[in-house]
């Protein structure tokens, strides 16, 4: 996406990707994480079609991944946030979006539906990526 911007506007430009992984399914839905159940981006047939897809298997291993993508006088810069969890047997919560209700962080027993937006927000793979281009662009001269 970055890359895209930057030819057609011809200026510094970012753009943020977001992803859920889950290993079983060899790193499913990964980029196309709101699509995965098809065009309709609806969040309730993506977890239903996600738990369907890990019935039988025991590995519930997942990380939700963000990258950013940031193109600064034509150099391009990544950065990264991270948060490694599994997924649940079943749907619990009703705070957050997306997998939010199928999604356990490693360290908690609760889905990201259940902590409640201040844990969430605190733990964020979205937050470590953007303080990670923050950080960049405070030392960036």
């Amino acid at each position: 996406k970055a890359r895209y911007l930057h030819q057609k506007l011809n200026r510094d430009v970012f753009s943020e990707d977001t992803g859920l992984e889950v290993e079983a399914l060899d790193g499913a839905p990964g980029v196309i994480t709101a699509r995965y159940a098809g065009p309709n981006r609806d969040a309730n047939d993506n977890m239903d079609l996600l738990l369907a897809n890990l019935m039988v298997q025991p590995n519930r291993n997942a990380r939700f991944r963000t990258v950013i993508c940031l193109i600064l006088d034509d150099k391009e810069f990544l950065f990264e946030g991270k948060v490694e969890g599994k997924i649940a047997d079943s749907k619990q919560g009703k705070q957050g979006f997306g997998y939010d209700p199928i999604f356990i962080p490693n360290g908690y027993e609760d889905t990201f539906a259940n902590l409640g937006e201040e844990i969430k927000n605190n733990i964020s793979h979205r937050k470590m990526a953007i303080t990670k281009l923050i950080d960049f662009l405070s030392k960036y001269s």
